[in-house]
């Protein structure tokens, strides 16, 4: 088992082909272009995974065995989460990312290629205006937040003026928070078909955004701190894809507010 796991994980060339030849059998002339490999590089790890009977020659392709499949299978996954852990380690080591539902944790590989935006003191007013411009080019904007931002109110009503379908998921402190100091906007906003409100009565510590191209998140550092100053985003359609599964996870567990009074009144009887 120990030489079988280093034959797989010791080399990415092999680790490559494995999950190329998952989409089925390739011609060397394929593999050559796909992996952006030589002879020279590449042979040798193909006799070597042949050797291991997990690639075998059909004809003139290469293809897995049914060993091979077994463990193309779990590795695509593996090479996928791994890749995304190492494009920022310090990020993920220094944010809290249990704060995230444990399945959708085991699918972090489905973020694809992120990225994090820094934003300095004085690019803070920039970075917004680069936001909003994302926002307003979209067909429908999905959010969660646990704290208030004081552009939100005013940008989901004018998105929602636009036509754009806006959904946000609010916790109950950032909701009483909102009723109290944004009332006019919020109660406005509900007005438009294509504006749609939640409440979520547990704890979430993370706050994000998904579009239909677009998914950008923010954390706590591990020590409790809220990161105002990083941003991690993807555009990849597996993190939208993520995105959305998120966001019905947490709907499916929040409840739907249609009018800001009887949320209210409901709210007051609760704690009596």
């Amino acid at each position: 088992m120990a030489d079988l796991l280093c034959t797989i994980c010791y080399s990415q060339k092999r680790k490559n082909l494995l999950i190329l030849l998952k989409e089925g059998p390739k011609t060397w002339e394929e593999i050559k272009t796909v992996l952006e490999v030589t002879s020279t590089g590449m042979l040798p790890q193909i006799k070597i995974l042949e050797d291991e009977k997990l690639v075998c020659k059909k004809g003139k392709k290469y293809a897995l065995t049914e060993l091979g499949e077994l463990v193309a299978h779990f590795l695509e996954p593996l090479n996928k989460t791994l890749g995304v852990l190492e494009k920022e380690k310090k990020f993920w080591q220094n944010h809290d990312i249990n704060a995230l539902p444990k399945e959708f944790l085991l699918r972090i590989g489905e973020l694809g290629n992120i990225q994090i935006l820094e934003s300095k003191d004085e690019q803070i007013y920039e970075s917004h205006k680069e936001f909003r411009d994302i926002l307003e080019h979209s067909t429908w904007v999905k959010g969660i937040t646990h704290m208030v931002h004081p552009i939100y109110p005013d940008l989901f009503l004018s998105l929602a003026k636009k036509g754009i379908d806006t959904t946000l998921i609010l916790t109950r402190n950032v909701f009483e928070i909102v009723e109290a100091n944004y009332r006019p906007q919020i109660t406005k906003w509900l007005e438009y078909d294509n504006a749609h409100l939640y409440v979520y009565d547990g704890e979430i510590k993370f706050s994000y955004i998904t579009t239909e191209k677009y998914l950008s998140m923010t954390f706590f550092y591990s020590n409790g701190i809220f990161d105002t100053k990083r941003d991690l985003i993807s555009v990849d359609p597996s993190a939208v894809k993520w995105g959305e599964d998120l966001f019905a996870y947490f709907r499916e567990r929040s409840r739907s507010v249609k009018n800001l009074e009887d949320e209210i009144n409901r709210s007051l009887h609760e704690k009596r």
